[in-house]
């Protein structure tokens, strides 16, 4: 390295965003990610003892990929190469190769390759490294924010360990925000910056788990703040709000406004206004509530208030639920939007709620009665001379492949527990039921 790519390393280290100055160098100051990093795991000690063999870390953005794949070439001593999916070429990888080839054959050291958001890459690309990473050429270390056993070809992964990334606490984010407001070497520590207990409340809980944008916001703030009379740049509720580019709105996500928002958005779906469930669904993505959780609100309310009504709409939730999870935001308030409204529009029926209801308050308040006889399983052994599946009328010999028997246990013959409703698709379920049964008889 000469004196000008030095002083240009220089200015990039001292000018690059804070998010990046801050990147720690050691496993010890790495904040969340306990469950893969903790003293007593596997990555922490496969690190520790520069054993490394190829890895992807897989997570949603802001949560550490890179940082630990920095964390892993301050640490090993392997050589270690960085490239972007995004950008790199099956060129750029052959010159890796050449390189790792000839590193290993002159010092005898493995070669670490970082991919970042490998699941750039498409199938051809990702073959070619197989053999290398195969012969050990070159450790792998992949990173990428989609779920990999979908993006990545499977002769990688069998050949690698996959870490998965979890989306930082709010406490983390609080540590983070705070290291960078005090370190004077690496962070804004030589601005004299203080922040309000409301305002890193809020960035900590609006960043929704990604420390890039925390810090980011951060930065801004007090680069752009003016001093205070007492020389300090105060971060307030105001310049925090600001600098996220959010509202501040009046959602506590362990208070009352939080779930009463929930309780209006649920009874809105219930009450069939479609506007409503939509205008709370609003309110609870600005606040920057869990989409799973609002997803799994949708699944129930499908479930306990339309019912057989319409059948279709768990299955429009359920849906809903696995999409928001591929996707994440800002796409996935489209799809919430969609199941929300179904299920607003859709026909009610709350016959399921009241079926198990009533059955699990009938078997927590009897005796467990003996299945009938003829219902028993006939298939193990000895089954049969016990008597057990004697008597027992396969319903699909008979006309509508339906056949008179009893069923519930003889304390119970006569109790109902599911009482099909007149509104949509139950209406049919009711009349084919009182069909069957009528013509049964005759």
């Amino acid at each position: 390295m000469d004196l000008f790519d030095y002083m240009n390393e220089m200015n990039k280290a001292q000018e690059s965003p804070l998010a990046s100055r801050l990147r720690p160098t050691t496993l010890e100051e790495v904040v969340g990610q306990q469950h893969i990093i903790g003293k007593d795991k596997l990555l922490y000690r496969a690190i520790k003892a520069d054993k490394l063999s190829s890895i992807i870390f897989y997570g949603p953005p802001g949560t550490g990929k890179t940082t630990l794949a920095k964390v892993i070439a301050n640490t090993t001593s392997a050589d270690f190469t960085q490239i972007n999916a995004t950008s790199a070429g099956k060129k750029d990888m052959e010159q890796v190769v050449q390189q790792a080839q000839n590193v290993m054959g002159m010092y005898g050291k493995k070669t670490i390759l970082f991919i970042d958001e490998i699941h750039r890459f498409n199938k051809g690309q990702q073959d070619y490294l197989l053999p290398f990473v195969e012969d050990g050429t070159i450790i792998l270390i992949g990173a990428t924010t989609e779920n990999p056993y979908f993006e990545v070809n499977g002769a990688l992964l069998s050949r690698s360990i996959i870490f998965e990334l979890k989306a930082l606490s709010q406490e983390d984010i609080k540590t983070l925000i705070l290291r960078a407001l005090q370190d004077v070497e690496k962070g804004m520590g030589a601005y004299h910056a203080s922040i309000d207990a409301d305002a890193l409340e809020f960035l900590s809980d609006m960043a929704n788990g990604d420390a890039r944008a925390a810090l980011t916001a951060i930065e801004l703030g007090v680069l752009t703040t003016e001093r205070s009379a007492d020389g300090i740049i105060h971060i307030t509720l105001d310049v925090a709000s600001e600098c996220i580019q959010r509202r501040v709105v009046k959602y506590d996500k362990s208070g009352d406004n939080h779930y009463d928002t929930v309780s209006a958005f649920i009874k809105s779906m219930r009450g069939s206004d479609p506007d409503a469930a939509v205008y709370y669904l609003a309110r609870m993505l600005y606040a920057g509530e869990d989409v799973k959780f609002i997803a799994r609100r949708i699944m129930i309310c499908a479930a306990e208030d339309v019912g057989n009504a319409d059948p279709q709409a768990i299955q429009v939730a359920v849906a809903a639920a696995q999409a928001v999870e591929r996707i994440g935001m800002p796409e996935s308030q489209i799809i919430l939007s969609q199941a929300a409204s179904y299920v607003a529009c859709a026909p009610k029926s709350n016959a399921a709620v009241n079926a198990i209801s009533k059955a699990m308050d009938v078997v927590a308040k009897t005796t467990t009665e003996p299945v009938p006889v003829h219902l028993q399983d006939a298939h193990y052994k000895s089954a049969g001379k016990l008597g057990h599946g004697v008597g027992y009328q396969y319903a699909h010999d008979f006309k509508n492949h339906y056949v008179k028997q009893q069923y519930l246990p003889d304390s119970l013959v006569g109790e109902t527990f599911y009482e099909p409703s007149d509104m949509g698709y139950e209406k049919q379920i009711k009349e084919h039921l009182d069909r069957i049964r009528r013509e049964a008889e005759e």
